[in-house]
């Protein structure tokens, strides 16, 4: 009876491992490699790592917090504030914002700005005045268009600025304006950060590189910077793509686009210095070869179109997809994909397989191309009912599982300063979520789960891949401002940062991160905070 009792036992175990492998079959994580021209292996640029997946390795706390950011450590920069970087000190980081660069001393769980700099012709805004036009509680549309015209004196090429920075080994921050100049920053005293920051190198790009269609400054300029993995700088504008040495010298190897496509996000780059973007009307892979940019399909590149929809009543630029390609599968038995939501109106989640196309694969029904290895409607809970359900967001991705979230409101405003700072306190704002796994033996998209409650509303969504909870920026009419976390298996919120009413709540196109010992970094419309809920 006893022997049957532990080989039952034993039988149970085996049993618990065989499920729990298969259940886990999607949460293998295989990582993009480290790219040593990095400032360091996450937060040296936007979406986290140069594949843009968005998963920080740092944990998150699950539970509610109630947070008063203005009693919170903080930089007032802004509006907006894409990204705080990781310098190569662990007790510095660089903020980016659309006015300038700063120096931040984040030692014994501080946050203090210890130097800044502005770009010539870019305008600074006291921290006075900004803290006061936030401090404020807009009642109506007009007040946020008088505060945005008059009281700040910005327009719409507020948003370009710094879209996109990133730092390198040798601790230097690359910051663009939206004109499509291009600036290096370095220390005046790497000893003394105190001693100031100042200008390493320049170039204006508008003069030989982007000479394509207009973008936020009546002209084409720059949407995506990041690295190729023997360290040259990536530029993407809004109708090409570039290849220039770090130090802003020498030829700018260029591809330039159709003269229909416009670019309105970034740029992946995988350890093979491929390089993923997409336009308005197609998914694109060119590749540096070490001397060229090459788009030739025997050196690996391809083009692929894919489904495209209306312009949007709100968040959104352009009629195409609003991700930054993110790359999914590096282990070597992977399926190598790169994966956006696309243009259509109600959007769907798509794969493009970013390498040869499998042997006899054919292409799939409803699909623009046989590169696209598969595809599938996203629904983020709502009903079939509704009208727009599209991101302006990149895809988070944790092994073979995808995050999507929907921002397109029913009613937005033509500028997309007002427009973010509306949406929730004024206007209505969008809400749905959604998990999707990709199965790499069927190879199809499956929906793991929906969340149609929560909110996103123009916050690039970060993961905390130990803790596994996927952080979104909202506004709801019960508490106001919050981030939440949901949790990765069942999409249910586990973690809640209130910050009430208050417009310092309001992440404006940014994203959020988090702090080696769990604390949030919240990069507010008006500047990065230290969020020490924990």
């Amino acid at each position: 009876m006893q022997s049957n009792k532990k080989m039952a036992l034993r039988l149970g175990a085996i049993a618990a491992v065989v499920s729990l492998s298969v259940s886990s079959a999607f949460a293998v994580v295989s990582e993009p490699a480290p790219n040593p021209f990095f400032s360091s292996k996450t937060y040296a640029l936007t979406h986290v790592d140069p594949a843009a997946t968005d998963v920080a390795p740092y944990p998150l706390t699950r539970g509610t917090f109630h947070i008063d950011p203005a009693k919170e450590p903080r930089v007032i920069r802004g509006p907006v504030n894409i990204m705080t970087l990781e310098s190569t000190s662990k007790d510095f980081m660089w903020g980016v914002s659309s006015e300038g660069a700063t120096y931040i001393d984040v030692s014994n769980g501080g946050f203090r700005e210890v130097a800044r700099i502005t770009p010539p012709g870019v305008k600074v805004i006291e921290p006075a005045v900004l803290g006061k036009v936030l401090d404020q509680h807009f009642a109506n549309v007009d007040q946020v268009k008088d505060a945005v015209f008059n009281r700040l004196g910005l327009d719409q090429t507020r948003v370009g600025n710094g879209i996109y920075g990133l730092v390198d080994k040798d601790n230097r921050v690359y910051y663009n304006t939206a004109d499509g100049r291009i600036f290096v920053y370095g220390l005046k005293d790497p000893r003394n950060p105190a001693a100031g920051i100042e200008v390493v190198a320049s170039r204006d790009l508008s003069k030989d590189v982007l000479t394509g269609q207009h973008g936020f400054s009546g002209k084409e300029g720059i949407m995506g910077l990041n690295l190729t993995y023997d360290g040259r700088l990536v530029v993407l504008g809004n109708n090409s793509v570039s290849v220039i040495n770090r130090d802003l010298t020498g030829q700018a190897h260029t591809i330039h686009l159709d003269e229909n496509e416009f670019v309105s996000n970034s740029v992946a780059v995988d350890d093979r210095n491929g390089l993923y973007f997409a336009s308005d009307k197609k998914m694109h892979k060119v590749v540096w070869t070490g001397t060229k940019l090459s788009n030739d399909a025997s050196d690996g590149a391809w083009s692929s179109p894919y489904d495209t929809g209306d312009w949007l009543p709100t968040v959104k630029f352009g009629t195409g997809t609003g991700s930054t390609p993110t790359l999914m599968g590096f282990g070597k038995d992977d399926d190598r994909l790169v994966v956006i939501t696309d243009g259509a109106d109600r959007m769907k989640l798509v794969a493009f397989w970013r390498d040869q196309i499998p042997e006899g694969f054919k292409k799939q029904s409803g699909t623009k191309s046989n590169r696209i290895a598969g595809q599938i409607l996203v629904t983020a809970g709502l009903p079939s009912s509704t009208k727009y359900i599209q991101s302006e967001q990149s895809v988070v991705v944790n092994g073979y599982g995808a995050f999507v979230v929907n921002n397109i409101a029913e009613h937005g405003e033509k500028d997309k300063l007002v427009d973010v700072l509306s949406l929730g306190p004024i206007n209505k704002p969008a809400h749905g979520a959604e998990r999707i796994d990709w199965d790499p033996v069927k190879h199809q998209w499956k929906s793991a789960w929906t969340n149609a409650s929560v909110v996103s509303i123009s916050m690039a969504p970060t993961m905390s891949g130990p803790s596994g909870i996927v952080m979104t920026n909202g506004y709801y009419e019960k508490d106001g401002w919050e981030m939440d976390g949901l949790d990765w298996n069942t999409g249910k919120v586990v973690y809640r940062a209130i910050f009430g009413r208050s417009n310092w709540g309001n992440g404006g196109y940014a994203q959020p991160q988090l702090f080696p010992n769990g604390d949030l970094l919240f990069n507010s419309i008006g500047g990065p905070i230290r969020i020490r809920n924990q």
